[in-house]
């Protein structure tokens, strides 16, 4: 038995260690398909397009050849030709038509009447505030009369009083050479010199009064006379109030008017119609908000009629906003067309730079109303895609916009409309 044990013993310390390779063909094999999987989505990565894209027919679209070309500011505008001089026929007071004398559409001259308005309290209201009036005019005027009846009888004191003085002046100055000569006696004298010296007193005491008087009096009488005068001007304004219930033509030209007849109520500041002048024309635009700051009187602008280019110039601009649009009144240069009429509509180009400067240009196209001029589909080189571009448009006109950054010269881009294109950054072009 311990002969077996050893032999056992020994038989084992004879095995050999078995080494299993690093690279076997399965670790190789996942190794190489770890490789491939991470291959795979660092080109899916960096390389594949995952853009979303669209087929797209091309002859429905409108592709447009970036270019560099002389360019001009300007904004196409519409106006509404109307006469250069209108004036408003507005009721200063309410009442009924009276009568009617000139028809809407009538030529009229200046001063002619249109209709007259009937209004009984008014006329109730003038003759009482005319009746006043003329009481307060003939207080004052009495007034004026006291005074200068007063101012007579102090010149009659005054004229009196001088008479007396020279009187007894007179006696005085003979007497007292008698006197001084002894043919009369010393009462006699005393008492002329006492009377002398007495009217000397009341002449000096009268023309003193006499003389404040006056000061007082002239001011007195002028202050009255501008009474007087702003009584007159208030008479006269009140008796032209009925002159209101009177409708005249302010200018010459055409009548136009509301549709009117006798009794019927007219408010007051209400509107009945107008008279234009027909004889020269203006156009009234509306101009986009944005362009408030830019717009000035001098600017000139173009429309195309009857064959030829007229002129235009702003004349005045109504900064008002109203619904995003203010209004600026153009005129023009060499004299409107014969054969404009009032309310016609024309299609004008306002300039907004006053000389041409060579810019990269893009045709204007449907497309700016999807991108806001933020970016196009620019088609690439081989034709068969375009592709998202960013860019940055500025200045336009009604036939291109101004490139500023995004596109160069020669490029393709596609002006027609984006709105079935979705939020698509790439169109296959078929």
């Amino acid at each position: 038995m311990e002969k077996k044990s050893r032999k056992d013993i020994s038989s084992a310390g004879m095995d050999k260690k078995i080494e299993v390779p690093t690279w076997t063909p399965k670790r190789i094999a996942m190794l190489l398909g770890g490789i491939l999987i991470i291959a795979f989505f660092v080109y899916a990565f960096w390389f594949m397009d995952t853009r979303s894209t669209l087929n797209v027919d091309t002859e429905k679209l409108t592709v447009s050849t970036v270019q560099e070309r002389s360019f001009r500011e300007s904004i196409p505008l519409t106006g509404t030709v109307q006469p250069i001089q209108t004036i408003k026929l507005d009721a200063l007071e309410g009442g009924v038509v009276e009568k009617i004398y000139i028809e809407s559409g009538t030529m009229v001259e200046q001063g002619d009447t249109i209709l007259t308005l009937s209004n009984s309290d008014l006329q109730l209201q003038v003759l009482s505030r005319t009746s006043g009036i003329y009481d307060q005019i003939n207080q004052t005027r009495n007034s004026r009369l006291n005074i200068e009846q007063n101012t007579l009888n102090l010149k009659s004191q005054l004229a009196n009083a001088e008479n007396q003085l020279a009187i007894n002046r007179s006696n005085y100055q003979r007497l007292k050479k008698l006197h001084e000569r002894d043919l009369i006696a010393g009462q006699e004298y005393l008492e002329a010199k006492e009377n002398y010296e007495y009217q000397q007193k009341r002449y000096e005491f009268t023309y003193a009064s006499f003389k404040q008087d006056s000061i007082k009096v002239g001011r007195q009488l002028r202050q009255i006379d501008q009474s007087l005068d702003r009584m007159d001007q208030s008479l006269e304004k009140v008796q032209n109030i009925l002159d209101r219930l009177v409708f005249r033509a302010p200018i010459a030209g055409q009548l136009s008017t509301i549709e009117m007849y006798p009794g019927q109520s007219i408010q007051r500041g209400e509107s009945i119609g107008q008279v234009d002048i027909l004889d020269r024309y203006k156009v009234r635009v509306g101009v986009d908000e944005y362009y408030l700051a830019r717009i000035r009187q001098g600017l000139k602008g173009t429309f195309d009629y009857g064959g030829q280019t007229q002129q235009l110039e702003i004349t005045k601009v109504y900064p008002v906003v109203e619904e995003g649009q203010f209004k600026v009144d153009m005129e023009f240069i060499n004299g409107s067309p014969d054969d404009l009429t009032r309310g016609q509509s024309l299609r004008i180009r306002l300039q907004l730079s006053e000389r041409s400067t060579n810019a990269i240009v893009l045709s204007k196209g449907g497309f700016y109303q999807s991108t806001g001029g933020n970016w196009v589909f620019k088609v690439v080189e081989d034709g068969q895609k375009a592709i998202y571009q960013p860019v940055e448009l500025g200045r336009q006109n009604p036939e291109y916009y101004e490139v500023l950054s995004g596109l160069q010269a020669g490029d393709k881009v596609i002006t027609s409309s984006y709105e079935t294109f979705g939020d698509n950054e790439i169109l296959n072009l078929e």
